[in-house]
């Protein structure tokens, strides 16, 4: 009787043979491989990716400007709605300018010519900057977590398969009406700011109404309310087109959804702060080159 040739099963475990370096080999190359980008590569990235967003939104504005039945819906839930909240913030500002300006100007023996400050400040930096902080925080936050929203649900890939641009859709329109309706706001904002300014230094501080509005119309120019109204436009357009990027750019989950929604109003907030500061610049140094005799001072 013939017997059966034993099989040896190949041992799984490795040979004492094998180092432990080639053991450990595969594993510790996958993970050099998959490591997370460095901070500087996704800032990179973002503000790659934040362009070629803003160029799509800019070609698709210029070919195909969006129609009025779209932007009807949107003129009231970012303007008219937002009203009341920007109303308040100037109201606000502009007292707050008087009770913290008075004692400084009293101690120089200034304080009829609060009026200017207050008001030349007001809609020149603190309005259109602070309304605009405001509005990036209703606004730009509620775009971005709708569009969020439907990015996690699917609904832009499905605009996408239907052969409609998501872009000419969803963002043009939101963008138009933040350019359009945020110096408007802006403007509101500074009106009511110059009336709180004013309740409090005549009423509470009993100021001359007189001297109050006399020094305001001295030293308050239209290029004042020019420069904040342009800034405005600048920021709308800032915080229509950062909402749109974060929401087309959600992540998955409700997580995702309130993640882009805070990245919106942070972003849109820092980028306030640094166009701000830029266009101011610019204003200044071309309204002095066109008008050199122009004083730059109050006093």
């Amino acid at each position: 009787m013939s017997r059966k040739p034993k099989i040896q099963a190949r041992s799984e475990t490795p040979s004492k043979n094998v180092s432990r370096a080639d053991r450990n080999a595969g594993p510790l190359n996958e993970k050099k491989i998959s490591r997370e980008p460095s901070g500087f590569a996704k800032m990179i990235g973002f503000i790659g990716s934040l362009s070629l967003f803003n160029l799509s939104a800019m070609r698709w504005l210029l070919y195909r400007p969006p129609r009025w039945r779209n932007l009807r819906p949107l003129f009231y839930s970012i303007g008219v709605a937002s009203t009341t909240v920007v109303g308040m913030t100037g109201f606000f500002i502009g007292m707050v300018l008087a009770v913290q300006s008075y004692h400084s100007f009293r101690e120089m023996g200034l304080e009829s010519r609060m009026g200017a400050v207050i008001n030349v400040t007001l809609v020149k930096e603190l309005g259109p900057v602070l309304a605009a902080t405001m509005l990036a925080g209703r606004i730009g936050s509620a775009m971005a977590a709708e569009l969020g929203t439907m990015r996690v649900t699917e609904q832009i890939d499905a605009l996408s398969a239907l052969g409609t641009n998501p872009i000419q859709v969803l963002v043009v329109p939101r963008l138009v009406t933040c350019v359009l309706l945020i110096p408007l706001l802006t403007g509101i904002a500074d009106c009511l700011g110059i009336f709180g300014g004013h309740l409090i230094s005549t009423q509470l501080f009993a100021i001359d109404t007189y001297y109050y509005w006399y020094y305001t119309e001295k030293f308050v120019e239209m290029s004042d309310l020019a420069a904040g109204l342009v800034k405005s436009i600048f920021f709308g357009y800032s915080i229509g087109i950062i909402a749109c990027h974060r929401g087309f750019h959600s992540k998955a989950g409700a997580q995702g959804v309130g993640q882009a929604a805070t990245e919106s109003f942070v972003l849109s907030f820092v980028i306030i702060l640094a166009v701000d500061l830029v266009v101011g610049s610019a204003w200044n140094s071309v309204y002095r080159a066109l008008y050199p005799e122009v004083s730059e001072g109050l006093i």
